[in-house]
């Protein structure tokens, strides 16, 4: 690979975390035996959405399984969250898209 193509990836990585969102938790969760009171959410790309859509189960799965993806966590965890902190998770989802 070549060092202009290596800038280039690096540059797209340092974007995409400069556009990540970061979402306290009203209500914090304990996963893996760790209390997670944040979730940081990074922008979606048209793959995120084409694996979601792929995955099988109903659209509210395929949600929490992207929304999931993001923010870099088991979609076990996000069926943990208080419906008030997911709502926030949709939010920002849609902040994304819009």
């Amino acid at each position: 690979m070549l060092n202009s193509e290596i800038s280039l990836q690096n540059s797209a990585v340092q974007n995409r975390q400069a556009t990540a969102e970061t979402i306290r938790l009203d209500y914090p969760i304990t996963a893996d035996g760790m209390e997670i009171d944040h979730l940081v959410m990074r922008r979606p790309l048209v793959r995120d959405r084409l694996v979601a859509e792929k995955a099988s189960g109903s659209e509210t799965e395929k949600e929490i399984r992207l929304i999931a993806n993001l923010c870099e966590i088991a979609p076990q965890h996000i069926e943990l969250l208080d419906l008030a902190d997911y709502g926030k998770l949709q939010e920002c989802l849609a902040g994304f898209l819009s």
